[in-house]
């Protein structure tokens, strides 16, 4: 094998071409151990092996420096350069992460997770490098789905203007985002692939860099010879190349969407090797839900940033909501204005994705939505400590970050009924902006019956009446409230009151109040931060009183690749740790 010999870059540049394309072979083997088992970002990785392993022959990482977007594309950048057992061997799986990061090792230079970063983060090295006087190459790589980003554009501009020195823009082009592109620019790198790069119109020219094209770049020895054309240039350029995403396994190069990202599967058949019971969760909710309205109501509109399947609009989906489903591309600021502007001109719109890219949107949701205080409504998935759980994807700040704007209302169901409740009187209703938050602990369906209205804006839901303890159980940590009243009952021997606040944004102050007479002791449960939270508000309103609070959730921390049960029980979540708590404090 010549994979397992590679320890560095310096490695790869003793290979010939024969040898390296054998490496290639290898590299795709190593990529499908690790992603069979694992899953991964699949399709980007295995359109990429050719063109990464190209850079590092003809470049010299670290000294040079690539900065690559999303870092969707790296898996075959981290074995060459001495991670090569993170895909090798399965006990090693763990030692490295989906996406770039300094601490693994010298030729990562980010933690990078969202798009349309690579070109900005690289400037930065550039100019830093030209402040020292040096002289290394400075390589952003990005791909064309991530180029229709805002911040793409932002860096496009600066490095075309104010640059003067040696910068490389690689565009990955393989005509596709997560799912297809949407956006005009597309036009023009199709133009520019017909033409071999020869268009009259030319987007990155037009930013003032030059520009070349290569049509194989999914050829290791045309990639060596456009990199070396560009290795050393005096001033920024852009080489466009054109791969295939998913290259080398049928099943990727046919259905690009479904293979972006994927679970643990078979790579015999390519199903999935994980069980997700009746398969029926938030996301497929949500579309058929929407799908349903779509069809009694022609004014009701879905929008997406480039994330159609977080709310279950799938191929199949989308094709019958037709021109009632948007897909923006990467652009969450536009989705956000645009819902805006839907609402405000009578339409009724639904903007959903991941919460952790929404939080690019701040001043969109702030200014363009809040202050006008139009009717749109923001469904957010992955809200939950029990999400994604990488760095770069966290979405245990979405309560902090966006609860505290004037105008927003901001809604936690407990489970499925409440869910489609809410989101019916969102989508009605024409006097605010609200944001929804997924559960995250899975499709729960009993025998609570949620209520239909919730005009009646902050005013809390009292589940069970007891006494001593108040239990406010915010969203999908309700469950854990009602455990927690189980334990107490069945211990300590007498009922608290159990509530479900529903309303994140505010404070029920009549509620509050009457809990003064019967309790002690008020504690909050938040799927959260505990830092500006939901709990902090209910701590700040009975500051001067004699009750006591204890809020339950998350500290403020990055956490990366965690264990949910082990984060659980170190902030105190189990319902037998909060109950201890309670025995000692009352």
């Amino acid at each position: 094998m010549y994979l397992e010999k590679i320890n560095s870059p310096k490695d790869v540049k003793k290979l010939n071409i024969e040898e390296l394309e054998k490496l290639a072979e290898e590299v795709r083997k190593a990529l499908m151990n690790r992603l069979s088992k694992i899953g991964g970002h699949f399709g980007p990785n295995f359109g990429m092996v050719e063109a990464i392993i190209a850079m590092h022959y003809v470049f010299e990482s670290p000294e040079d420096k690539f900065v690559f977007d999303v870092s969707h594309q790296t898996y075959t950048h981290k074995m060459l350069t001495g991670r090569k057992n993170g895909y090798l061997y399965e006990e090693n799986f763990k030692d490295v992460s989906g996406y770039t990061n300094p601490e693994e090792s010298e030729h990562d230079f980010f933690n990078v997770g969202h798009t349309s970063t690579s070109i900005s983060l690289a400037s930065g090295l550039a100019k830093a490098r030209d402040l020292k006087e040096d002289k290394e190459n400075i390589i952003a790589v990005i791909g064309d789905g991530s180029l229709g980003g805002g911040e793409a554009f932002e860096g496009l501009n600066y490095v075309g203007s104010e640059l003067d020195s040696n910068f490389i823009v690689v565009v990955n082009d393989n005509q596709q985002s997560i799912a297809e592109n949407h956006g005009g620019i597309y036009k023009n790198l199709q133009e520019l692939r017909d033409t071999n790069g020869n268009a009259k119109t030319n987007l990155f020219k037009s930013f003032g860099l030059d520009y070349i094209y290569q049509s194989e770049g999914n050829s290791i020895q045309k990639m060596i010879e456009t990199f070396e054309q560009v290795k050393n240039i005096d001033h920024p350029i852009v080489v466009h190349i054109n791969t295939q995403k998913g290259k080398g396994y049928k099943l990727a190069e046919d259905n690009k969407e479904a293979w972006h990202w994927c679970m643990p599967f078979d790579e015999t058949t390519g199903k999935t090797t994980v069980d997700f019971g009746d398969d029926y969760d938030y996301d497929t909710l949500t579309a058929d839900y929407l799908l349903d309205k779509m069809k009694k109501d022609k004014t009701v509109v879905a929008v997406t940033p480039a994330m159609p399947e977080t709310i279950g609009f799938n191929i199949e989906k989308r094709k019958q909501a037709g021109k009632q489903f948007v897909d923006v591309g990467i652009a969450e600021e536009q989705a956000v204005a645009l819902i805006s502007g839907i609402a405000k001109n009578g339409g009724k719109a639904i903007l959903g994705t991941n919460s952790t890219f929404i939080q690019r949107t701040y001043d969109q949701i702030s200014q363009d939505l809040c202050i006008n205080n139009n009717p749109a409504t923001i469904v957010l998935n992955y809200t939950s400590v029990a999400g994604l759980n990488d760095v770069t994807h966290l979405g245990i700040f979405t309560i902090s970050a966006f609860s505290h704007i004037p105008n927003l209302v901001m809604l936690a169901p407990t489970n499925k009924d409440e869910y489609i409740s809410m989101l019916d009187w969102s989508i009605e209703q024409r006097k605010h902006p609200v944001m929804i938050l997924m559960p995250g602990n899975g499709i729960i369906d009993y025998g609570r019956i949620a209520d239909k209205d919730y005009s009646n804006i902050n005013k809390y839901k009292v589940e069970e009446q007891g006494e001593k303890v108040a239990i406010l159980a915010l969203g999908d940590f309700y469950q854990i409230g009602e455990e927690v009243s189980k334990i107490v009952k069945e211990k300590l021997g007498f009922t608290p009151t159990l509530i479900n606040p529903r309303y994140v944004t505010g404070i029920d102050k009549e509620l509050l109040e009457s809990l003064k007479d019967k309790h002690k002791l008020v504690i909050t449960l938040e799927d959260g931060i505990l830092d500006g939270g939901f709990g902090s508000n209910i701590a700040s309103y009975y500051g001067d009183s004699n009750i006591k609070v204890k809020n339950y959730g998350l500290k403020k921390e990055f956490i990366d690749r965690y264990d949910v049960e082990e984060i659980l029980k170190e902030n105190r979540l189990t319902p037998n740790q909060i109950v201890e708590d309670i025995k000692n404090i009352i």
